[in-house]
């Protein structure tokens, strides 16, 4: 039955919305799983690919758009463009600098982008390519989960978290604009300490 006006008078929390029920929590890699995946990397390019997706937590769209030129060896960092054109500069830790170095340095085209197709001849890796290689690593491996780019993402927060990183350090380097979309990872490294204290205690 449709509320009255005079309903929403005597009750004036009628007109709240109820809150949305149950927040996803972001699936995520442990560290044993990330060490397997690195197993699975046959080539200098699903090395350098897999190790830029873990080490600096890119989204995926942002890894596609990604030019050799934003990348900086020297500081081991780079300059992505996330959600709504905003700059910002992420890092990447040594295994990645040493893998990025010798894909570049193994690649024989002229293309300005960071990621080149396999295949001759050489473009941009899209998106799907971007993905499809990382699940062919993940199949190597016999990892029984779906692997996907963004799940190596949650897994840097994570283990972020996990390694004692304030939060808002993690959400400038997410590109995160509101902080409750960081605080999942909190919620979620709590978890995660709750259950290997009932598992081992």
């Amino acid at each position: 039955m449709p509320m009255t006006v005079e309903d929403e008078l005597k009750n004036p929390a009628a007109k709240l919305k109820e809150p949305k029920l149950g927040t996803r929590i972001p699936k995520f890699l442990s560290e044993h799983e990330i060490e397997h995946l690195r197993e699975g990397c046959h080539t200098s390019m699903e090395n350098a690919l897999f190790e830029f997706f873990y080490s600096t937590g890119c989204r995926i769209g942002e890894v596609a758009k990604l030019d050799r030129d934003d990348i900086n060896l020297t500081r081991n960092s780079v300059i992505v463009h996330g959600k709504g054109d905003k700059e910002r500069e992420v890092y990447f830790n040594i295994r990645c600098g040493i893998w990025l170095k010798r894909y570049l340095d193994e690649r024989d085209d002229d293309e300005p982008c960071l990621f080149v197709t396999e295949r001759k001849p050489r473009r941009r890796m899209s998106i799907d390519t971007l993905r499809y290689t990382v699940k062919r690593i993940s199949n190597r491996v016999g990892i029984k989960k779906t692997i996907h780019p963004h799940q190596l993402r949650h897994s840097y927060a994570t283990h972020m978290v996990d390694n004692g990183a304030p939060l808002e350090v993690i959400q400038s380097l997410l590109g995160h604009e509101k902080s409750e979309t960081t605080r999942i990872y909190a919620h979620l490294s709590g978890k995660l300490r709750h259950d290997f204290y009932s598992k081992y205690f």
